[in-house]
């Protein structure tokens, strides 16, 4: 039996969830639809919008349309570069989906020569080239991989943007002593492990072994991961998990399986419990404790893609997919909202949990 998590269009629907087994839940067209349609109003939502940027003069006082033409929708910039990457892999995974022709379009028009040409010119000014290190950086990386095998031609266009990203983050990782590891924006792991996607998709070999090698450093020896601070109150990214999928995506699967036995010995029991059991959102229409629907959706995302490095026959793939589902039927419920703190970032890290392995 296969179980299904159901939105109706409008994200107005109860959610029947059957009991939890260790088969994962699929994204279904019709919930594929609902997410392109909010994607596509937020990607163009200019307003409200949290501007986060370095003014070298009277003249950069500019509304996001202007400062960012490609990327000025669904309240701030990282957000608004992986809502494009949904919607590219919606588009790409279903291609019967009714909303393909208007996402079509929507890429069209964002993803110009000139936008993009105005968006490199932008990190490439003066006090400028942190801006968005690394979350953003790495989200833009995401969407390429979605676009290469989308559409060769937006693929590159968007190069030159790509190109400002994939040499910072060399740059940035190089520099950096130690990882961060916390269950926010600058979290490493996180950071690696979409750039990696990208460099397996693009075939960048430079890039790939580079991560790789940063990832094997920095958490080779990592061991007895008590999940002590886990998580903190205001986390949308779990930093073992985070880590755990970064490793297992660096790793051959024999390694990966003995690295895990060090890093999360309890794992086939369990333990430790506060991985395995949903974080209570005590007040999701509070823009920083909403973090935490995210968080639930990250963890179901890492738990998915750790059990897909494990052999079925491993108690820790079954352990790992029932915890992904259970942190969904605690999360997409939470989505059944009008409330644009939460719809315009959430529903990318839902798409990517339901699809991705």
């Amino acid at each position: 039996m296969r179980y299904v998590f159901f939105f109706n269009l409008n994200f107005r629907s109860s959610i029947g969830l059957p009991s939890v087994t260790n088969r994962f839940p699929i994204l279904l067209p019709e919930q594929a639809s609902g997410f392109a349609r909010l994607g596509l109003v937020n990607v163009r939502r200019e307003y409200p919008h949290s501007v986060q940027h370095i003014l070298n003069g009277p003249e950069d006082v500019r509304t996001p349309r202007e400062l960012h033409p490609a990327f000025f929708g669904s309240y701030d910039w990282h957000s608004c570069v992986h809502q494009h990457g949904m919607l590219v892999r919606l588009a790409r995974l279903f291609p019967d989906l009714p909303e393909r022709a208007e996402i079509d379009r929507v890429l069209r028009e964002h993803l110009t020569v000139e936008n993009i040409a105005a968006e490199t010119a932008y990190f490439l000014a003066p006090g400028r080239t942190f801006f968005e290190r690394p979350y953003g950086w790495a989200w833009l990386l995401k969407l390429a991989a979605e676009l290469q095998t989308y559409d060769a031609k937006l693929a590159e266009i968007l190069a030159p943007l790509v190109a400002v990203m994939r040499a910072g983050l060399f740059a940035y990782l190089v520099a950096l002593v130690d990882p961060v590891r916390h269950g926010v924006h600058n979290n490493t792991a996180f950071a690696v492990k979409l750039a990696l996607d990208y460099a397996r998709v693009a075939d960048d070999q430079a890039l790939k072994l580079f991560c790789t090698s940063r990832m094997a450093f920095w958490f080779g020896r990592d061991a007895d991961y008590g999940a002590r601070w886990e998580p903190s109150g205001e986390d949308f990214l779990s930093p073992a998990l985070t880590e755990a999928e970064v490793m297992a995506a660096v790793l051959p699967p024999e390694n990966f399986s003995g690295w895990l036995d060090r890093f999360l010995p309890g794992l086939p029991e369990g333990e430790p419990a506060k991985l395995f059991t949903p974080v209570l959102v005590s007040n999701p229409n509070d823009p920083k404790i909403a973090h935490l629907i995210g968080l639930n959706l990250n963890r179901a995302w890492c738990w998915r893609r750790i059990a897909s490095a494990l052999v079925e026959s491993d108690p820790r793939h079954t352990r790992a997919r029932t915890a992904a589902a259970a942190h969904l039927e605690a999360a997409l419920p939470m989505l059944n909202t009008d409330d644009f703190s939460r719809t315009h970032w959430l529903v990318s890290f839902a798409a990517y949990a339901l699809t991705e392995e």
